[in-house]
């Protein structure tokens, strides 16, 4: 199989946040999908070893700011390259708190999305949080950052822990 064929699959670029007791994490995840309209509830995929996976787990809460095209390669960098168990990924980052505690960041974000977690499905390395949207709204009118945006133009690269990661074969 040519796995590059799994690139034209179609994705956006977001930052998944999250709070558990009186810690905040957060962690770009191009993975998230509407999955019912009545009520709304949207499905987000994150790597099992990801500290934010950890924290939503055990609060059962989680946020999605959706990033614009505005977005610099530097932000991206701080919450998709680096682990929060080693850096505050909020410092020096303008959010604010929901309204069910988590952070929304308001730097480079077009939209945001309020969830609380109401299934997780184990699928190997990674799970599914199905959430049901509590609140959601518009922060600005940039246009939406796709991965392929993300690829092509900003020159992203995926990092190990990503569900679209593909590891090189030797030749």
């Amino acid at each position: 199989m040519d796995e590059k064929v799994l690139y034209t699959l179609n994705y956006g670029v977001y930052l998944i946040s999250t709070k558990f007791q009186d810690k905040i994490n957060g962690q770009i995840a191009n993975v998230v999908f509407q999955v019912t309209s009545e009520p709304p509830k949207i499905a987000i995929c994150l790597n099992k070893k990801n500290l934010t996976h950890l924290m939503i787990l055990n609060s059962g809460i989680f946020n999605v700011s959706i990033l614009g095209r505005s977005c610099n390669m530097k932000f991206i960098g701080k919450f998709g390259f680096k682990s929060g168990r080693d850096i505050n990924k909020f410092e020096d980052v303008n959010y604010i708190i929901g309204k069910n505690g988590a952070p929304i960041v308001k730097d480079f974000s077009v939209a945001y999305l309020e969830c609380e977690v109401e299934k997780m499905l184990d699928v190997g390395t990674h799970s599914l949080f199905i959430g049901k949207v509590t609140e959601g709204n518009f922060l600005n009118e940039d246009t939406p950052l796709t991965y392929s945006y993300y690829h092509s133009e900003l020159k992203g690269k995926e990092p190990e822990n990503a569900p679209t990661f593909v590891k090189k074969r030797k030749e």
